[in-house]
């Protein structure tokens, strides 16, 4: 295992020599709308990490050479920092699936990488909550250093508030030496809400036996002052616990040498569907423990490490190709994000349900517009994800919960997924959305079986669109925060895209007569929508409203998925008048406010021959934004400040334009 370690360790610092980089926060554990600790700061040693509301759940880390102490991770504690010194940060780099930091600690040189492996590929890697701390040193001179190393966990990682009690407990498990903490009181999924963490299940810290390490539980000063000092003054009254581990590398020279720590969590039971409790994906036999887990985790950790770099790059290479540097630092950062603003769980029948959380807009679950935004990454990447965004909402029509004639918007919210509890229905928006998805998997891939085991209820949300669709009443559409709007010619867009993909997936199913009824239908439809949206040189906000305009991004389906409804012409004038409202933090949504949405600029973007002129003002917010916070994708154009929402899975839409190469490539 060492050896190995000293390989993948040679291996880091050299693929990730790379410039360093800024982001809103900085991803650090990411695998679920729980385990989601970030930093929110350029340098890691600079401030306490954070959940991805901003509440603190402190990881701490420390590195001594030669009897001298850095702080490498965390915020300095006032009471404990007496002789430890910064270490000093010389680059950050976000990749897919990993955040890597260089420091410098005297003579010594530093790499220290976190890993969620959300490897979307393999829903089993994915779905193990267990993620990678890799310490990584080397000495920058011709001189041997005696070098020790620190990882801590607060206990504040798994309660919701700090006033919540803990137990802790120390012990051995195949070839792990373990720390856990978890609340006394345990209530499995009792809380239902936004601005929650969870309180229930147990949080993991774990390190390889032969690394001999000393592990103890106590407060934030003790736990430093101990590594720092070898001596410890008790602090009383001290809710706060730190799981700690310190290990001793002993002399280190030019030849790198590495520690791990692994941080996992256990859920129990993670969403309840319909008033049943379910697992998560990877719990699928009784001997799937988290201390098997954990055990696994590390066993597999070279060849993980190596799946992550290697997808990493991919990623790095495709997303370059198609729109750029720019471009592949945006998708990069989104990754992680996207991906763990879900939770993959089994469903009662032993079906695959992947559910969002509406992070910081609502906290609800599962919603349709919500899954939209988000599903370029997974088409891109694994459909079936997508799959499983959509089968509850199939599911809960199809068993006769929901009777209405067009889609749900939502399940419940985050975790109980027991029916919709939006206060408003987005009729239009939300069938549309079904059945564009519905098509979209169908094209990647080649076939129509997963909408023809839904076909019933996806003809019910065509007629609905046929008859509701083309000119919008006025009602809710996923820009419900820019409130209600009438006759709205983005909606009237997806309805008549919702139609052309049901026709498609009729014709690929062979019924022929139904695919001609509604692809007539769609193509009228078009027509008629040009003549009613017509504004000179753009297409307007709304029909009947001259001097509006808005980004019509649900067209972009049209080109992605070559329905070819509407000239290329149309996408030219809409660009070309885009590119005359562009504000230097991104082109705003519509003519009514200057905010905008960043997953819908880079929807917009597709439809024009170039994505430069969009992303680069889309890199300066994520480069230049003072909202200090996981991405969010409802900012201020003008001055790049967030205006709501973060740290959601939409960020995924960023991945349209790569999967519209993908999907023309050799055509």
């Amino acid at each position: 295992m060492k050896r190995i370690l000293v390989l993948l360790c040679i291996g880091i610092t050299g693929y990730h020599a790379q410039a360093q980089q800024k982001a809103p926060a900085y991803p650090l554990i990411t695998h679920d709308p729980y385990f989601s600790v970030w930093s929110n700061t350029d340098a890691l040693n600079q401030s306490a990490t954070v959940h991805w509301t901003g509440a603190q759940q402190a990881l701490s880390g420390l590195v001594k050479v030669d009897g001298v102490t850095y702080r490498v991770l965390g915020a300095p504690d006032d009471g404990a920092e007496t002789g430890i010194v910064p270490a000093e940060q010389t680059d950050v780099a976000v990749h897919a699936t990993q955040t890597v930091y260089q420091f410098r600690c005297g003579q010594v040189a530093l790499t220290l990488t976190f890993t969620s492996p959300l490897l979307v590929r393999d829903l089993m890697l994915m779905s193990r909550p267990v993620s990678y701390i890799s310490y990584c040193v080397h000495a920058t001179d011709d001189r041997q250093h005696a070098v020790e190393v620190y990882f801590g966990a607060s206990t504040d990682l798994a309660v919701n508030g700090p006033s919540q009690p803990v137990t802790t407990k120390q012990f051995t498990s195949g070839q792990l030496s373990l720390l856990k903490a978890g609340t006394v009181l345990q209530p499995v999924l009792q809380k239902k809400g936004d601005d929650l963490r969870i309180d229930w299940g147990y949080l993991y810290v774990g390190v390889p036996l032969s690394a001999k390490a000393t592990q103890y539980i106590s407060s934030p000063v003790e736990a430093v002052q101990r590594f720092a000092h070898k001596k410890a003054s008790p602090v009383k009254g001290d809710r706060h616990q730190v799981l700690s581990t310190s290990v001793s590398l002993g002399m280190v020279g030019t030849a790198p040498k590495e520690q791990l720590f692994l941080i996992g969590y256990d859920d129990l039971y993670a969403i309840q569907y319909f008033n049943t409790n379910l697992k998560a994906w990877w719990k699928d036999t009784p001997a799937a423990t988290i201390e098997n887990a954990l055990n696994t985790a590390l066993k597999d950790y070279a060849s993980v490490q190596q799946q992550c770099e290697a997808f990493d790059r991919e990623l790095r290479t495709d997303a370059i190709a198609a729109g750029g540097e720019q471009y592949a630092a945006l998708c990069e950062l989104a990754y992680r994000q996207s991906v763990a603003a879900h939770k993959l769980v089994r469903g009662p029948k032993g079906e695959l349900l992947f559910l969002s959380k509406e992070n910081f807009s609502n906290g609800c679950i599962n919603t349709v517009d919500v899954t939209y935004p988000s599903a370029p990454l997974f088409l891109l990447y694994n459909p079936d994800l997508l799959k499983g965004m959509m089968t509850g909402i199939f599911e809960y029509s199809e068993s006769g919960r929901y009777t209405k004639p067009f889609a749900a918007h939502d399940l419940g919210t985050y975790p109980l997924a027991n029916g919709q509890v939006y206060g408003e229905d987005m009729p239009v928006e939300e069938s549309g959305n079904m059945l564009i998805l519905a098509g979209a998997i169908a094209v990647v891939e080649g076939n129509a079986g997963y909408a023809k085991a839904h076909w019933k209820t996806l003809t019910t949300w065509a007629d609905y669109l046929l008859q509701a669709g083309f000119d919008p009443a006025n009602q809710l559409c996923t820009d419900d925060f820019a409130g209600h709007l009438a006759r709205n010619a983005n909606l009237s867009l997806k309805a008549i895209m919702g139609i052309k993909s049901y026709a498609m997936l009729a014709g690929m199913l062979g019924e022929t007569a139904t695919a001609t009824r509604y692809n007539d239908q769609a193509r009228d439809m078009a027509k008629r929508w040009l003549d009613l949206a017509a504004d000179g040189d753009h297409y307007t906000l709304a029909f009947g409203k001259p001097g509006t305009w808005s980004q019509k991004y649900n067209m972009v389906w049209d080109k992605v998925l070559d329905y070819h409804l509407f000239p290329k012409a149309v996408y030219s004038k809409e660009i070309s008048y885009y590119l005359g409202k562009q504000q230097p933090f991104g082109l705003p949504l519509d003519s009514r406010k200057t905010y905008t949405k960043s997953d819908w600029i880079m929807w917009t973007a597709v439809l024009g021959d170039d994505m430069a002129p969009f992303v680069q003002p889309l890199y300066k917010y994520i480069t230049e934004t003072p909202t200090r916070v996981p991405l969010s994708d409802w900012h201020e154009s003008v001055d790049g400040k967030k205006v709501g929402f973060q740290a959601r899975s939409v960020v995924g839409g960023y991945f349209m334009k790569m999967l519209d190469v993908k999907l023309h490539k050799g055509k």
